[in-house]
């Protein structure tokens, strides 16, 4: 049939009240109940059966069903649902295809699902949906709800399809009702008194009029008889209709959940006890990872939900981030609470996760979303989707809520950051996967919000960065429905000039991976601290080098002299600059010249050799560095983040891994900030592995990696030559980390086991100090191994605590270092070279500067061995 032929409604007085029902219609029934849709729908149903229709009922509600189905029906459905081979939930009887459709599943699977349905289904289809007033109650949001019907109407329209919507009338705000009437081609409003006194007020019919058309009609639902409304006493008695409604919007602009929020504070301030509603509350603004909201439950309270509620733009969670935040300053609030009377504060503001797929919809992005959703697309239109997240525009209405946001923090700089629905919970962390952004916040309010805007969207864009879309495939999550809600905080820290930033900042672990001594006790925690913003203590960048406290001895350092505490210290920091409106770094020496004096002391270590020396000549210089040995040597400091770090791994009965800031003041306090909480993924396989006594050894190495005990056997190892990668032009050093990937792809594609061994820093951003891949570049290696070469400068920093780190961990990559001239190492390189290099078959377009950088061996076999005791922290590989 052609698209826009008219069709039997199966009641013929509406088909020519309507001018009839279209192909490519979507009807929309705004009924007060159930009951007055049936009225239309049954003989919809009848009609498409006699006229041999492919009839489809979209089964989702928890209402009875639209369509007469038997026990039978239920039975067969549930057994369909329960067979994990079956594509959709789906019988067929009496004519009619029922499917069955979970929308408990979330906005983005449920509508994918649905499309997917109409897709496989294709064109001239008749369909009946369930109320869309039941995903309301389900998402408990107008905005989804309308998002849904936004996306699936076209959908439809484009097939030529006929499909019927309830809606029940005084459910939803005025915008909800508007967003649906303009996106449909019909929108019938339904009144009765009684079967025999059925009204339809059309509001809109799309593409035909007539004089008569947007009248009242009166329909007889048992003789089918239908005649307009012309007479007055008859219009008189239709309006009293519509007036005894108790359902009539008059004017309505909260939605339902907004109106369950005003009546539950009334009754918690006429004095009842509303604790029964605050589980209802949690699943619907906080997460949906069961054991984070275990968590909450257990510490929040109906003021802390109405707090977050208050601090909410758009509707939706809040995500996981947001909630590790809250959860962990809750815990310690509770816990311990001298301490809590010393934090800094929480004035944050939470963008809700519905708003992500709003502003996907209502930027027609649905389309391109849906294709990244397959298998084939996943990457392709990923990529393709990224760019578009960046350049969307957001409603009038919703930078009238991000106003308020900047209204709220007036000048001081904020940062924006992802808090999606996987992130930081239980198992997954996605540390370094999604965006953060600065805004300085200066200026006029126009060029706030537009940089405030710009920020929203690259957090948004980055759902589609190759890093997190590899991540959530190796992580079994491609096909899972990852909505991104957004954390916007105050950035803490004190004024200096044209700079902001706090005394230090830093990561902190409440189990530590690396023992640099043997008697160090892992349980007591690890801390990662730098001066500044604490970008540089999760980000291995530039020459900097954080300093790394094991609580259990926080003074203990493993470099060798006071030469070693100059090179491997911090030389940079990171600054809000408010003068030119950035975020970037600047010379340590700067930053210690624009803060205070007391401030400096509790940043710096003095070389006091040296000092000595220009002393004997006569002269007063001070010689310093910046390692924060104030702040180690602060034992009110070190005991606090020990009791932070040992309190919240005991609420969460898991090892937790925090961000935080310390600012100081003249009198020596101190105030921490805690940023960020999420369970902290550490290696638990710790089983004895005895090595080998076989001589042919590759290397040997004790007392300086990371990762459960194994032993594997070895088909593919990567080596890239110190030297030759320093001869490389600098300006073409970032390509190798293509090559890097290359052979990551060929271990993936052909399921070897792999050995990388790369010269400094794995992932620095700085290619002097090291190969700056991300972890897409590296995520198939078993093991990845950094060699010192000091004739260069290139020096391995196990960057425990760093996103690298995080992601290494989550994947169970083995992570150690080469270092040379150690008595606890041997390394026998040139046993690689006895093999031919099979990066030329990898990557035939390459020239011979990088075959002779770059070596590739596949063994014939299994001609190596790789073995890792966690315990002794003792490793070995060996060629058979």
């Amino acid at each position: 049939m052609a698209a826009f032929d008219r069709i039997k409604s199966g009641i013929p007085g509406l088909d020519k009240a309507l001018d009839n029902i279209r192909l490519g219609d979507n009807v929309v029934w705004n009924v007060t109940d159930l009951n007055e849709f049936s009225y239309f729908v049954d003989p919809y149903v009848k009609q498409a059966k006699e006229d041999n229709r492919n009839l489809i009922y979209i089964r989702f509600a928890n209402h009875p069903p639209l369509i007469e189905m038997t026990e039978e029906d239920f039975r067969l459905l549930e057994i369909e649902q329960n067979n994990s081979e079956t594509e959709f939930c789906m019988i067929e009887r009496d004519g009619i295809k029922i499917y069955l459709v979970n929308p408990y599943n979330q906005f983005e699977t449920f509508t994918l699902e649905v499309h997917r349905i109409i897709e496989k289904e294709g064109f001239d289809a008749f369909y009946v949906f369930d109320c869309l007033s039941d995903l309301q109650a389900v998402w408990s949001t107008d905005l989804m709800m309308g998002n849904f019907f936004k996306v699936t109407c076209p959908f439809l329209f484009k097939l030529d399809t006929v499909a019927y919507f309830p809606i029940i009338r005084g459910r939803h705000s005025y915008d909800a009702i508007a967003k649906i009437r303009e996106t449909t081609q019909l929108f019938l409003n339904v009144y009765s008194n009684s079967p025999e006194e059925v009204y339809v007020s059309p509001l809109k019919v799309w593409n035909r009029y007539s004089q008569t058309m947007f009248l009242g009609h009166q329909f007889n639902a048992k003789t089918g008889f239908v005649k307009v409304l012309q007479d007055g006493q008859e219009v008189s008695k239709y309006y009293r209709t519509i007036n005894a409604s108790d359902k009539y919007p008059n004017g309505q602009t909260l939605d339902s959940w907004e109106r369950y929020m005003l009546q539950l504070r009334m009754r918690h301030d006429e004095g009842e006890n509303v604790d029964d509603e605050c589980d209802k509350l949690c699943e619907i603004m906080m997460t949906k990872d069961e054991k984070m909201l275990s968590k909450i439950r257990e510490y929040f309270t109906f003021e802390d939900y109405t707090t977050i509620y208050d601090r909410r733009v758009g509707s939706g969670l809040v995500g996981g981030k947001t909630c590790g935040m809250l959860l962990a300053r809750k815990i310690i609030e509770k816990n311990c609470p001298d301490i809590y009377a010393n934090f800094e504060p929480d004035d944050s503001f939470y963008i809700g996760s519905d708003l992500f797929y709003t502003y996907i919809v209502s930027n027609d992005l649905w389309d391109i979303r849906v294709n990244q959703r397959t298998k084939e697309g996943y990457y392709k239109y990923g990529k393709e989707l990224e760019e578009a997240l960046k350049n969307g525009t957001f409603s009038d209405e919703i930078k009238k809520e991000f106003v308020r946001i900047l209204d709220y923090f007036g000048q001081s700089p904020i940062i924006v950051r992802s808090s999606s629905f996987l992130e930081d919970g239980y198992g997954n962390a996605f540390a370094g996967k999604y965006e953060s952004v600065f805004c300085v916040n200066r200026g006029s309010l126009e060029e706030r919000l537009a940089a405030f805007e710009d920020a929203v969207k690259i957090v948004y864009a980055s759902t589609m960065n190759i890093s997190a879309l590899e991540y959530r495939e190796l992580n079994g999550l491609d096909d899972t429905d990852e909505q991104m809600a957004l954390l916007v905080q105050r950035v803490s820290g004190s004024y200096y000039g044209d700079y902001l930033f706090p005394t230090a900042a830093g990561v902190g672990f409440s189990y530590s991976p690396y023992s640099p001594l043997p008697d160090m006790d892992n349980t007591k925690g690890m801390l990662r601290l730098v001066m500044g913003l604490g970008t540089k203590a999760v980000d291995r960048t530039k020459k900097d080098y954080p300093r790394i406290i094991n609580l259990d001895k926080p003074e203990v350092t493993m470099m060798k002299d006071i030469k070693e505490k100059h090179r491997y210290s911090q030389h940079y920091l990171d600054v809000i600059d408010l003068k030119n409106i950035c975020l970037h770094d600047i010379p340590v020496d700067e930053g210690l010249d624009v803060i205070p004096r007391y401030a400096k002391r509790v940043l710096v270590e003095h070389d006091h050799e040296a000092e000595r020396l220009f002393r004997e000549r006569g002269k007063r210089r001070e010689i310093v560095f910046v390692n924060c040995e104030g702040i180690v040597k602060n034992q009110e400091f070190i005991d606090e983040m020990k009791e932070i770090l040992n309190t919240l791994e005991t609420a969460y009965d898991y090892s937790v891994d925090i961000e935080y800031t310390v600012n100081f003041g003249e009198d020596g306090s101190f105030n921490i900030n805690l940023l960020q909480c999420r369970p902290l993924q550490v290696s638990t396989n710790n089983e004895a592995i005895e090595m080998p006594e076989d001589k042919n050894v590759f290397f040997h190495i004790k007392e300086s990696s990371m990762g459960m005990s194994r032993m594997n056997k070895i088909d593919t190892i990567c080596y890239v030559h110190p030297h030759k990668y320093y001869e490389y032009p600098y300006a073409q050093k970032s390509s190798i980390s293509r090559i890097i990937s290359d052979v990551n792809a060929y271990c993936k594609n052909n399921d070897k086991t792999s050995i990388l061994i790369v010269p400094g820093r794995i992932g620095t951003s700085s290619p002097e100090l090291g190969i700056p891949v991300v972890f897409a570049d590296i995520s198939h290696f078993s093991a990845i191994l950094e060699e010192s070469y000091s004739e260069v400068g290139y020096m391995p920093e196990l960057s425990f605590g760093s996103h690298m780190f995080q992601d290494l961990v989550e994947a169970e990559i083995y992570y150690g270092a080469i270092f040379e001239n150690d008595k606890k190492i041997e390394f026998n390189r040139d046993m690689i070279y006895g093999y031919p290099n099979i990066l030329k078959d990898i990557n035939p377009d390459l020239n011979d500067e990088i075959y002779s950088m770059i070596q590739v061996i596949d063994f014939d076999g299994d001609n190596a061995e790789f073995y890792h005791d966690m315990n002794k922290d003792e490793t070995m590989c060996i060629f058979k």
